[in-house]
């Protein structure tokens, strides 16, 4: 039995950026350091941080006044800010600069008179952030039936923005029915879906049709690891999202050949290694990891803990 690793993998910089934020508030300021929400979704990485003094809520109301909050990965809604200001608390911004793009698009597109339809899932915290720039304006939509019967005030002022870990032939699907009904809709300059979504989509894909078997390790409620398990199925065999190796059954590698392995953005390496280490006890003698894109993207840090 053999594994292959796909590559790129793991965290993005978007992810590395906003957990070094937490490590250097914590080095800056000592602990307690407030995190609104997970700093990004994965547990692994929620309870690293935990340990060192990191403290999660999921309200501003929690923390106490002249604390240091840090906001995720995912981006918040301008009240959110105003609110911290309210509160009298000390924020700290890790919002991942293509996330933050993704909101500068909305404020601009509102700015123009133009109703946003933005693609993604609406309980998403990254989709709830963006529609605060513009909750009057903006509709979430979801999918290819969704786009069908969306309805507008105006057809021809209409613009559409995406969130930044769907799948690219989900959103590609979604994005032509819209182009079809709105001739006129506005688009960004530049994709949303970000680079490590694509990247790391593209590289199962290349890998499909070699595997018997997916291990796809990420957080549940992580969007792109989600879209990888998909993508992964999407090639007829099974594919299974796990947190780390103690969720691998071992009747799932009966008669299996081959195992491809991926993670999502916001998993750390030493999950994926641990997987790893558990497939070699389960039988895999085989370890190959595959080229792939070379992802040189770098975030600056914000000002607060430089």
């Amino acid at each position: 039995m053999k594994v292959i690793l796909s590559r790129p993998r793991g965290f993005c910089a978007g992810v590395e950026r906003a957990i070094e934020v937490v490590s250097k508030a914590l080095e800056k300021f000592g602990s307690p350091v407030y995190v609104r929400h997970e700093i990004v979704h994965n547990r692994v990485v929620v309870e690293d941080l935990q340990a060192k003094g990191a403290v999660f809520v999921k309200n501003l109301a929690d923390v106490p006044t002249g604390s240091h909050v840090i906001f995720s990965a995912h981006g918040v809604a301008p009240e959110v800010m105003r609110e911290a200001e309210r509160l009298r608390l000390q924020a700290i911004d890790a919002t991942c600069p293509l996330v933050t793009k993704v909101h500068q698009e909305a404020r601009n597109f509102a700015r123009t008179g133009h109703t946003i339809l933005l693609i993604g899932h609406r309980d998403h915290v990254e989709v709830i952030g963006v529609r605060g720039e513009a909750p009057d304006s903006t509709v979430v939509v979801f999918g290819e039936d969704e786009a069908r019967v969306v309805e507008v005030p105006d057809p021809r002022r209409v613009a559409v923005l995406t969130q930044t870990t769907l799948s690219l032939e989900e959103a590609a699907r979604t994005m032509r029915v819209l182009r079809e009904r709105f001739p006129e809709l506005k688009t960004p300059r530049k994709e949303d879906i970000c680079y490590a979504t694509t990247n790391r989509q593209m590289a199962v894909k290349d890998i499909n049709g070699r595997v018997d078997l997916w291990l796809v390790i990420g957080d549940q409620t992580s969007s792109n690891s989600n879209r990888l398990r998909e993508l992964g199925a999407s090639s007829g065999v099974p594919a299974y999202l796990i947190i780390d190796a103690s969720q691998i059954e071992p009747a799932w590698l009966v008669g299996v050949q081959a195992i491809g392995v991926t993670s999502g953005a916001s998993t750390p390496e030493v999950s994926v290694q641990s997987v790893v280490a558990r497939l070699r006890e389960l039988g895999a003698s085989d370890v190959t990891e595959v080229d792939g894109v070379h992802e040189a993207v770098e975030f600056s840090l914000p000002s607060e803990v430089r």
